[in-house]
């Protein structure tokens, strides 16, 4: 199965770590952020994966060298040259993820959770969705919005009452509002709606999402026992060991 890791990102939040280190080998519990989550793709029965890099990528390059890509197939999607935002970095490592048929995962580097990614995997195949996205009812400001077949139909800021699309009207009633976890299933036929001019190289995979949804399923999957710690700043490092301790072992 294939999977594509998100490790390109600048990790601004994980200053001065980040000034000589890429934020994908910054460690938690004696291991890199990056390993953590190969070894749980790994885990999970995905063996070809691609890691985008950007910011000190050789770094990760070398690092995936010297543990003999543990044991998978790895592919590098090279942004070093100008980073492409989510659904950019999708789209150009298109190469390595397309095969007409077969879903991908897309996992971020700073994410870690105690989802069982076959399970996630396999409701997306079973659903028939165009893509799958773990959410939850974490408490945050920031929301994807469903229906109540859990279809994609909004995007909402709970703070400033900005809604997405514009046109889109949310309704208390009629809507669910759950949070992105940054772990999402894809189908290759996504490819082709990317293809359209007004997406271009650099752009946002949600922003896709929120304009895809109108004519494709895009779906939630909701984990009700879902754990979950997105290692964003330095003082969330000590948390995500004490995560990995208390919750994934």
């Amino acid at each position: 199965m294939k999977a594509m890791i998100f490790a390109a990102g600048l990790g601004t939040r994980l200053r001065p770590l980040t000034n000589t280190l890429p934020k994908a080998l910054v460690p938690i519990a004696g291991r890199p952020m990056l390993e953590h989550v190969i070894l749980k793709l790994k885990a999970s029965g995905f063996d070809d994966i691609t890691v985008n890099i950007h910011h000190l990528g050789q770094q990760i390059i070398d690092f995936l060298k010297a543990n003999d890509n543990f044991g998978v197939s790895i592919h590098i999607s090279d942004e070093r040259g100008n980073l492409l935002d989510t659904g950019g970095g999708i789209k150009k490592a298109r190469s390595f993820l397309d095969n007409d048929s077969e879903p991908f995962l897309v996992h971020n580097v700073d994410i870690l959770s105690n989802v069982d990614l076959t399970d996630l995997f396999s409701h997306h195949v079973a659903s028939g969705c165009k893509a799958t996205v773990l959410v939850s009812q974490r408490q945050t400001s920031r929301y994807l919005v469903f229906d109540a077949q859990n279809r994609l139909c909004g995007w909402i800021n709970k703070k400033t009452g900005e809604t997405k699309p514009q046109d889109f009207v949310y309704d208390e009633n009629q809507h669910q509002c759950l949070a992105f976890s940054g772990i999402h299933v894809l189908s290759p036929e996504v490819f082709r709606l990317m293809e359209a001019p007004c997406w271009g190289d650099k752009f946002s995979i949600i922003d896709f999402y929120l304009s895809a949804c109108r004519s494709i399923n895009i779906c939630g999957y909701v984990d009700s026992g879902l754990q979950l710690i997105d290692i964003g700043k330095p003082e969330t490092l000590v948390e995500a060991e004490q995560f990995i301790n208390n919750v994934l072992k």
